[in-house]
């Protein structure tokens, strides 16, 4: 089953691949000429990331592996994180101003149900290609997931509003609110191997996330369901892991059964990311 199961939430909050990153419309054009010429040299998923850190916007490395203030005792640093003006440039089509919440409570898992034996070069190709199919055949305003980690570890910027910001997405139907959507690129169904990378990945941002407010990743969640579509009437109350599957809010068989057998060791790699006793 798709993973897209958020147009009519998403409509209700509103009424309210071209492999090699050095083709990537837009970002490489803004770096300067000696970037441009290295970039040229640089085979595959080495572009990748030297688009990733050369562009504009992008996080350097000291900033994003810096250790929060000692106050907050449970936080973790913030993973490198592809802004979304590098995988997307001029494709972006215009839509309304971003949602925000108040906080992040709870981060939701998904795979995006597309190919798995992609070159992780070709990735920005191929969230330009999700991009298009969340905003033009279905209709939503903007990609549904706050972040995507594709199978090499590399995070993307999903959703506009703000890396740093408690964005409301359109990834779980009934729970948007105070959560972070973050979707595996590929589709991982039962006997499917799950890279490592991708696991470590998910963790970093999972634990980056959730410790700006204090929230264990092996903890639950108290959410309220918005939507009567999802596995809980309106208003009520869920209690749902800090840290869960697509399928916990929604009816759904996504994440896929692997990587849904992977989520007890995302949660406990992420604590320890947080420096959680075990």
């Amino acid at each position: 089953m798709r993973v897209f199961r958020g147009p009519r939430d998403a409509r209700e909050r509103r009424a309210l691949p071209v492999p090699g990153a050095a083709r990537i419309p837009g970002a490489a054009a803004r770096m300067p000429g000696a970037a441009r010429a290295l970039l040229g040299c640089l085979p595959g998923l080495a572009a990748v990331a030297a688009l990733a850190l050369c562009a504009s916007g992008v996080e350097r490395a000291a900033a994003t592996h810096a250790r929060p203030a000692a106050a907050d005792r449970h936080a973790a640093p913030r993973p490198p994180v592809v802004p979304r003006s590098v995988w997307l440039g001029d494709a972006a089509r215009a839509q309304p101003p971003p949602r925000y919440d108040d906080k992040i409570l709870a981060v939701f898992v998904h795979h995006t149900d597309t190919p798995n034996g992609y070159d992780c070069a070709d990735v920005p190709a191929i969230l330009r290609g999700v991009y298009a199919g969340q905003t033009g055949a279905r209709d939503w305003d903007d990609i549904g997931y706050n972040f995507v980690v594709d199978r090499c570890g590399t995070i993307y910027e999903g959703r506009a509003g703000g890396i740093d910001r408690p964005v409301t997405g359109a990834h779980t139907q009934g729970f948007n609110h105070r959560t972070t959507g973050i979707a595996a690129l590929g589709t991982f169904t039962a006997g499917v191997p799950v890279p490592d990378a991708l696991t470590d990945a998910i963790a970093a941002l999972a634990a980056w996330k959730l410790g700006r407010t204090d929230t264990d990743p092996r903890g639950k969640a108290s959410l309220v369901s918005s939507n009567g579509l999802s596995r809980y009437a309106v208003g009520a109350t869920a209690t749902l892991p800090a840290v869960a599957g697509h399928d916990d809010g929604y009816q759904t068989s996504c994440p896929g059964a692997a990587l849904t057998a992977r989520l007890p060791d995302i949660r406990d790699r992420a604590a320890r990311l947080q420096d959680r006793a075990d």
